[in-house]
């Protein structure tokens, strides 16, 4: 008589292998169909049987789980990394699509911010997704060279699909000097912006590193070597245009001061607070976000995750 590992192994082989019924498989192994099932259980309790979900929308739930538990977000979507790391990103902003389709109550001022990830979350959301909702953008992001500005944009896509309107911060992310972001600060228009975007009933962001690479430096709002002496003050990257360090502080006050936008308080002190974050390189600034509070729901890859978890 085989022992129960074995016939475990057969009856997990007839059942996925042979697609058998458990009345077929006891049959054929003279077992009963309830030790059948109870093999089958056993299978998978052991790991003999693995069942993995393969398609790009499918979800790790077991590590979302792990993520709300360990850094005390009110909730986590983690996508399968790809095994070609180019297609993280689109899968992340997938992820993030779906989350707030299916997002109830629906927020009816969504506060956004801007950059690739974003730009890819915007282009995937379906028409309909929601009715009536006010999205407004929460940072500067008029690109200052000829690039075409991005944060105008996806603003106006995610709002157009929810048959909504966008508010749009008529600004550049960062200013040159100190007293232009203040009078652009208290220009009327501008001010009324900033006081929605206060308001908003949730965020969603993504996050910058710190590279030659960047959208700041893309949209020539930085230049590389403003990044390297960012660097060397120990940033790893921003979040809302707001450049911090490991623990999520600003590591250049003076920047920061002519930076335009909502304050990472306002992040820490929101009810719904959503990063959209994917890849390798943003394992660094990922972490900082989670471990200090910026934000109630971490939207990402498998990869990310893991990093995350096997830290905390």
């Amino acid at each position: 008589m085989m022992d129960d590992e074995l016939l475990a192994v057969r009856v997990a082989e007839l059942y996925y292998d042979e697609n058998k019924t458990q009345d077929e498989i006891g049959g054929l192994l003279g077992i009963s169909r309830w030790k059948a099932g109870r093999l089958l259980a056993q299978a998978r309790e052991s790991g003999i049987v693995r069942i993995e979900i393969v398609h790009p929308r499918a979800r790790r739930l077991a590590m979302e789980r792990a993520l709300r538990d360990s850094f005390g977000l009110a909730d986590a979507v983690v996508v399968p990394t790809p095994e070609n790391e180019l297609g993280v990103q689109a899968r992340v902003a997938q992820a993030a699509a779906d989350f707030l389709t299916s997002l109830r109550p629906v927020p009816r001022v969504l506060g956004v911010s801007w950059g690739r990830t974003l730009t890819d979350v915007s282009e995937r959301m379906p028409e309909g997704w929601a009715t009536g909702v006010t999205v407004v953008q929460i940072n500067g992001g008029v690109s200052l060279n000829r690039r075409p500005g991005t944060a105008s944009t996806l603003a106006s896509t995610i709002a157009q699909r929810a048959n909504g309107h966008a508010i749009l911060l008529p600004s550049p992310a960062i200013l040159e000097r100190l007293a232009t972001k203040k009078a652009i600060e208290s220009d009327r228009t501008v001010a009324a912006v900033l006081e929605r975007a206060v308001e908003a009933n949730a965020y969603l962001y993504s996050a910058g590193v710190v590279d030659a690479n960047s959208a700041h430096v893309e949209s020539g709002y930085l230049r590389p070597d403003d990044m390297e002496e960012l660097a060397r003050r120990g940033a790893i990257g921003d979040v809302v245009g707001r450049y911090i360090d490991a623990n999520g502080n600003i590591v250049d006050p003076a920047l920061d001061e002519r930076t335009l936008g909502i304050s990472l308080d306002t992040l820490r002190s929101a009810a719904m607070a959503i990063l959209v974050v994917a890849g390798t390189a943003k394992h660094d600034i990922a972490r900082a976000v989670v471990t200090s509070g910026l934000c109630t729901v971490l939207i990402t890859d498998e990869a990310t995750a893991r990093a995350l978890l096997e830290d905390s």
